[in-house]
């Protein structure tokens, strides 16, 4: 009996390898290439061009220039979860694929059956496919969330064939993939989970709600990393691709959109986890700003921009005494960015912090990516070495070069009007932020460069 040939196919990339090596030659990481067997084509032909296979996306259609495509807006269907559809970018997408990672533990699961009740009580025809827990584990998971009565259909299968003939046969118009390391097909010997069983089963449901119209979600697990687990291709072959984050000891959730043809990118919903699942969170700012009584120092609050949704969230900094080398740690923020705002301040503001250890925390443990959070952080250290708090109603945000210049923020009076709704009283912005009309109740110091921020506070201090 002919033994099986085996390739080995690395698991960040995707790409293979005759032999086991330590670094993947495609891409370069280290340790990823795991052993699969390598499947041979019957008759000479691709087994992908068979008419069970994937076989495109789309029938052929002749040259055509853009103008003569008829363009239409894509039809949305709301899911019920307010932020669950902000973060898809209004709804569900007829025939779209979303793709769902996170840590275990962390609400997946929980928020898809939620969003699945939702969708069967306005009418649409739901199926759930879990292939890790039994149909009495989410069964006994719906009671506990207080779905009662719920009529989503659920189907306990691994086989992805019997997948798309339930599909096939039941006709739903969303489904869910609980979870896609999970599913194998006949027509691969390889084990699920493996590199080529992922991508290969994304592509048949890819293909399949492509044809058909159904919504197909996908549930993918993560590496240690926070990264997807399998080939990055999956990626790509989806339509949008969704990130939870969040600490599971922490109530809140934050799902971040990474990649969405169908709207907006870096959307982010904030969800509570209660006893009773995950409840949508309509003003985050609350959780991202501390309950002082009166300010401390070393904190600034910054106004923040979340896809189309301006967030308070405070920066904490403190600076203590360190030894001959200095720590520089940083929470929620770049890390090398945090060591080029001190040496900013050193030079342009005359805040010298070479012997001092520097740590900066974004508060609620919110991820903060964006340049425009500079100020509040140079100002939130100042705050801190100084051992004096800032203003009551105190808010900052702007980009800060290495010249010592501040420059605007996008949308800076949609941050403005965010942070008065809110009652603070006092901003310190960028000069090209300066709004012409005044806002009520705020008091607005435009700024060019980093030592008038720094002379500004020290006045009103």
């Amino acid at each position: 009996m002919a033994k099986d040939k085996t390739t080995y196919t690395c698991n960040a990339c995707g790409g293979t390898s005759p032999r086991w090596l330590g670094k993947c030659p495609s891409c370069g990481a280290w340790n990823t290439l795991v052993e699969t067997v390598a499947d041979s084509a019957s008759g000479g032909k691709n087994r992908l061009s068979q008419p069970q296979g994937y076989a495109g996306l789309a029938n052929a259609q002749p040259v055509t220039p853009l103008s003569a495509i008829e363009a239409q807006d894509v039809a949305r269907t709301p899911s019920g979860i307010e932020e669950l559809d902000r973060v898809l970018g209004g709804g569900v997408v007829e025939g779209g694929v979303v793709l769902i990672g996170g840590d275990p533990g962390i609400g997946k699961s929980t928020l898809l059956l939620q969003a699945m009740d939702a969708l069967h009580r306005i009418g649409l025809p739901t199926l759930y496919v879990t292939g890790e827990e039994s149909g009495a584990q989410v069964a006994l998971r719906s009671r506990r969330l207080g779905l009662d009565n719920s009529q989503v259909n659920v189907l306990a299968e691994i086989q992805l064939e019997k997948i798309l003939a339930t599909m096939e046969a039941t006709q739903p118009a969303v489904v869910v993939i609980d979870s896609i390391q999970t599913v194998y097909s006949d027509q691969l010997s390889s084990a699920p989970g493996s590199v080529a069983q992922v991508r290969e089963c994304a592509a048949h449901l890819t293909r399949a709600a492509k044809t058909t119209g159904i919504t197909i979600i996908l549930v993918g697990h993560v590496t240690k990393d926070g990264a997807l687990a399998g080939p990055r291709v999956l990626e790509h072959m989806v339509d949008t691709v969704l990130y939870f984050e969040g600490d599971t000891h922490s109530n809140f959730r934050l799902v971040r959109a990474i990649k969405n043809r169908f709207g907006a990118v870096n959307e982010i919903g904030v969800f509570a986890m209660t006893e009773k699942g995950l409840k949508g969170v309509t003003n985050p700012s609350a959780i991202f700003l501390s309950q002082h009584s009166e300010p401390v120092p070393g904190s600034c609050v910054l106004v923040t921009l979340e896809g189309t949704r301006p967030m308070l969230v405070e920066i904490q900094a403190l600076v203590d005494q360190g030894g001959p080398a200095a720590r520089r740690l940083s929470v929620g923020l770049d890390k090398d960015r945090l060591a080029m705002l001190l040496a900013v301040l050193n030079r342009h503001a005359g805040v010298a912090c070479a012997d001092q250890d520097v740590f900066v925390n974004a508060v609620g443990g919110v991820r903060i990516n964006e340049p425009a959070a500079d100020l509040a952080v140079m100002l939130a250290i100042t705050s801190s070495l100084r051992g004096k708090a800032l203003p009551k109603g105190f808010i900052a945000f702007g980009e800060v070069g290495l010249a010592g210049e501040v420059r605007p923020a996008p949308r800076g009076q949609e941050r403005l009007k965010e942070a008065s709704k809110l009652g603070f009283t006092i901003a310190i912005v960028p000069k090209a932020n300066a709004p012409k009309k005044a806002i009520p109740g705020l008091t607005i110091h435009a700024v060019e460069r980093v030592d008038e921020a720094m002379n500004i506070v020290r006045g009103i201090g």
